[in-house]
């Protein structure tokens, strides 16, 4: 009865056009009111990050009037705490289908609430939208994507204005204001044209410049100019800005994967165009092989992520994970800032809390400050608004591919990752080694880390319910060994608490409260469990670590880590 009162309430709206309407008066004659249900049962929840879900009619899909409602509280927000300023917002989109369109319905919101709009005239990567905010003035800013969701799924990220996504209070306020949006009606969709501005190129430009003037070895670059790489966009914004950068700071060898350069938010090859699947990175490979090039980078639809191959020492293409990308990426910046004289004792870099441990084994060395954060890169950003003007960010990133070098962008940005990790490989070659060398010496030096992630998938309301019953067993039973080492801590990051398992006696956390548990174990394993925000997920990320005894045994070394994993897998019964 519920959904079919919430169906009715979108036919009797002035405001919902009439292919909506038919649409909703079919699913409701339809005998079997499947669709219907999941199309109304409750509505696109905006959380913390804004919406994301699947594109269709009602008010649990991503359409025209579920991003006007959301458009509507934020804007009512931003009206409410900037009372007598001029508002100005940014908006920007990726290749997904519906996304321009939702780009448009957005900034026709914002200017009927009388607020100035900036609204790029193409897609354009996430991170360039984060730039824009702070470069334009802006108070807030929207990027319509799903990042690297499957082709059915949109989504809307909103931030603040300091480019980064909202932290409290303001993600509080918004979904309270959005919250208040009950109905269709309470949105004004008039666009007020001479209040919506077309931009691109004047912040294109600055932007390349930005992550040109990023550059540690451009004499590197100018001897190894032709460095090979392959790049791919996977079907999304990556398309625009990363060639133009390569080739901005000297490299002058870059291919193109053409099947995968054209915008297409149907992302025809491949499963997900997600840079952490292989599968996505096959052509790309494919392609690399073909031309013996050094690097290989893919970005994801909004190019926030990079997943990178490299080339092994049997001369084949290696995919690199996360850690091990952020980690080169850290020593290498570490490392060259060092060399030109630019660290003096208040730099420091940022990493997640489930991100590789050897990122703070290597700013250890460099007497540089680590901060943890939570999972999310607006916990990194908030990191960098809290220390402007008394700390100095160099760079920083989390497991799941994204990093970010310099502050002048407040969320991952993988434009800025290309080019940087191009120019690291340029530096290596230079230095007559390889990235893939190069990982191996930061392991004979600092330690092998070896860090694997596995995903449980539980559907629907059941499935959420088994999710916080595997958390509340882990709370209140906590593995004593694993892998034949004693577990010695449990730290509990939605109590705020640090328990040391051998004495009973806890510690409080400077965190704010998230669903997190970690383990650690008397040998430096550390085992951290989450539930996903955004996918009906439950999250094991598991880090185990050992000291290479000699080069000759890195191989051997890695197999051993590998069956510590799987041993510990056994014994959490997963």
């Amino acid at each position: 009865m519920e959904v079919t009162a919430k169906a009715q309430k979108w036919l009797a709206s002035q405001k919902v056009d009439q292919d909506t309407k038919t649409i909703i008066e079919k699913m409701l004659a339809d005998a079997d009111q499947t669709e219907l249900t999941e199309c109304f049962y409750k509505d696109l929840e905006f959380g913390t990050g804004g919406l994301r879900g699947l594109m269709g009619t009602g008010s649990n899909r991503m359409n025209k009037y579920t991003v006007g409602m959301a458009t509507q509280g934020l804007a009512n927000y931003l009206n409410q705490t900037f009372a007598g300023e001029e508002i100005s917002v940014a908006i920007a989109h990726d290749s997904r289908n519906n996304s321009r369109f939702f780009a448009e319905t957005t900034a026709a919101v914002f200017s009927a609430n009388g607020i100035k709009v900036y609204l790029f005239e193409a897609l354009r990567p996430t991170p360039e939208l984060s730039f824009a905010i702070r470069h334009l003035g802006c108070k807030s800013g929207v990027v319509l994507t799903a990042s690297h969701n499957p082709k059915e799924y949109n989504g809307y990220k909103a931030y603040w204005d300091d480019g980064a996504q909202m932290v409290p209070p303001h993600d509080v306020n918004v979904i309270t204001e959005v919250g208040k949006i009950s109905s269709i009606d309470d949105v004004n969709f008039d666009a007020n044209a001479s209040l919506i501005q077309s931009i691109g190129n004047e912040v294109d430009e600055p932007y390349l410049d930005m992550i040109q003037s990023l550059s540690l070895s451009p004499e590197a670059i100018a001897q190894e100019k032709d460095l090979k790489i392959v790049f791919s966009a996977i079907h999304g914004t990556g398309t625009t800005m990363v060639p133009p950068i390569l080739k901005r700071m000297g490299f002058e060898n870059v291919t193109e994967v053409k099947e995968q350069a054209m915008a297409d938010g149907n992302f025809p090859t491949v499963i997900y165009p997600n840079p952490e699947e292989a599968e996505a990175l096959s052509l790309a490979l494919k392609k690399a092989e073909e031309i013996d090039a050094d690097l290989v980078m893919a970005t994801d639809p909004d190019a926030d992520r990079v997943g990178i191959a490299v080339k092994n020492d049997k001369n084949e293409f290696q995919l690199l994970n996360g850690n091990q990308t952020g980690s080169l990426l850290l020593y290498y910046l570490l490392r060259k800032w060092k060399e030109n004289g630019k660290l003096n004792g208040k730099q420091y870099v940022v990493k997640t809390i489930v991100t590789t441990d050897l990122i703070e084994k290597i700013a250890e060395k460099y007497n540089v400050k680590l901060y943890n954060t939570l999972t999310g890169f607006k916990y990194i950003a908030e990191v960098i608004r809290e220390l402007e003007g008394k700390e100095e960010f160099i760079g920083g990133g989390e497991e799941s591919y994204g990093y970010l070098i310099g502050d002048a962008v407040r969320d991952k940005d993988a434009i800025a990752s290309c080019a940087m990790i191009a120019e690291m490989a340029a530096w290596a070659k230079s230095e007559g080694t390889s990235l893939y060398e190069l990982l191996k010496n930061i392991h004979n030096e600092f330690g092998l880390y070896q860090e694997s992630l596995k995903s449980i998938t539980k559907k629907g309301k059941t499935g959420a319910e088994e999710i916080n019953e595997m958390m509340v067993k882990f709370r209140q039973n906590p593995p004593s060994m694993l892998a034949q080492s004693k577990v010695m801590t449990m730290i509990d990051y939605k109590a705020g608490t640090s328990k040391d398992l051998t004495t009973g006696k806890e510690e409080k956390i400077k965190f704010p409260a998230s669903n997190v548990l970690q383990f650690i174990t008397a040998d430096g394993s550390k085992i951290s469990v989450r539930p996903s925000g955004t996918e009906p997920k439950i999250k094991f990320y598991f880090s185990v670590n050992e000291q290479i005894s000699a080069p000759d045994k890195y191989y051997e070394t890695i197999g051993l880590l590998d069956k510590k994993t799987q041993i510990v897998v056994k014994d959490l019964g997963l």
